[in-house]
C-alpha cells in the first residue's frame, strides 16, 4: 500500500465523492460496485477512498472497461490502482492520463489484457 500512496497524490472518501458529484451514498457505492470507480481502504479510521484523479475535474468515464479487464486479469483493487497510476513510457504517462486522452483507451485496455497472460 505504501507504493500506492506514493503514486496517488490525492484521495477522496466516498462521502467526498458523493458531495463532489451530487450523489447519494448508495449511488457512490453503486459506482464502486459497477467499477465506474475503484476504491481501496486507507487512512485512520480505515475508509473506502478513491483517487481524486478518477473523479475530478470530471469522472473518468472510460475507467469501467479497463477496471473490469484488470479484475478479470486477477488484479485486486489496490493492484489495479497501482497499475493505473504507474508511469508507462510507451503511452506516454500513466494509464489514467492515457484514459483521459480519448484516443488512447484501446491501447490502455490492450496493456491491461496482457496482464492476464
Amino acid at each position: 500500500m505504501a507504493e500506492l500512496e506514493q503514486l496517488v497524490d490525492a484521495w477522496m472518501t466516498l462521502e467526498e465523492v458523493g458531495t463532489a458529484l451530487g450523489l447519494a451514498p448508495s449511488q457512490v457505492r453503486r459506482l464502486v460496485a459497477d467499477r465506474d470507480l475503484v476504491a481501496v481502504r486507507r487512512g485512520k479510521p480505515r475508509r473506502d477512498c478513491v483517487p481524486t484523479a478518477l473523479v475530478l475535474p470530471e469522472p473518468l468515464r472510460r475507467l469501467r472497461g479497463t477496471a473490469v479487464v484488470l479484475a478479470d486479469a486477477g488484479c485486486s483493487d489496490a493492484e489495479a490502482l497501482r497499475w493505473l497510476f504507474t508511469p508507462d513510457p510507451t503511452l506516454p504517462g500513466t494509464p489514467v492520463e492515457a484514459l483521459r486522452a480519448e484516443h488512447r483507451t484501446t491501447e490502455v485496455r490492450r496493456r491491461a489484457q496482457a496482464l492476464a497472460f
